[in-house]
């Protein structure tokens, strides 16, 4: 048989509505794999400066803690204990069984003086009186950067594992201030 006389394979044809279904349904999936493993956080106040400044939007992952724990020096967004429906943005100091203690306005982890750069200016008396914290099960104890400014784990305790919402990847706006976070200033 010659090539002309074969039978021309017939082509399916697609349903366009089917196609603009399977799309949609493609997008919509994406979109929530997305959402169920991510946040955006807009920054509200000086708690954070010098490193994360007012009106700043970043991009937090679920992702990460729902396959490890926190780490020190992670900065995280968290629902605030005395009220579950605003967020907080702070960096963690303290870990599960760790015990914290201010003396003489350096913060200590372990009986080990914390080395932190990333502050923006050293605290104090006032707002960083002596005090120690153990932490149990579960438990982070979170500090804003800016302390002579931020409302935190020495003001409402320590915070609970299940309160941390994300870990905060990028800070994507305003444009000139784009930058990955990865504890920004810790040594």
């Amino acid at each position: 048989m010659s090539a002309e006389s074969l039978p021309r394979p017939e082509l399916r044809r697609t349903n366009w509505l089917r196609e603009i279904l399977d799309t949609a349904m493609l997008v919509i999936a994406i979109y929530s794999l997305v959402n169920l493993s991510s946040s955006r956080y807009m920054v509200q106040g000086k708690s954070m400066y010098p490193n994360f400044d007012d009106n700043q939007v970043l991009y937090i992952s679920r992702l990460n803690y729902m396959l490890g724990q926190p780490e020190r020096m992670d900065i995280v967004v968290f629902h605030y204990p005395g009220n579950p429906e605003e967020d907080y943005i702070k960096r963690i100091i303290g870990l599960p069984h760790d015990v914290v203690e201010i003396r003489d306005t350096q913060v200590y982890v372990n009986d080990q003086p914390l080395n932190e750069p990333y502050i923006n200016e050293a605290c104090t008396p006032g707002r960083c009186p002596d005090k120690r914290w153990e932490l149990g099960d579960d438990e982070f104890f979170v500090m804003g950067d800016n302390r002579n400014h931020s409302s935190d784990s020495r003001a409402f305790g320590p915070v609970k594992r299940d309160l941390i919402v994300g870990e905060v990847l990028v800070r994507y706006w305003p444009p000139q201030s784009w930058s990955i976070v990865t504890k920004i200033g810790a040594p």
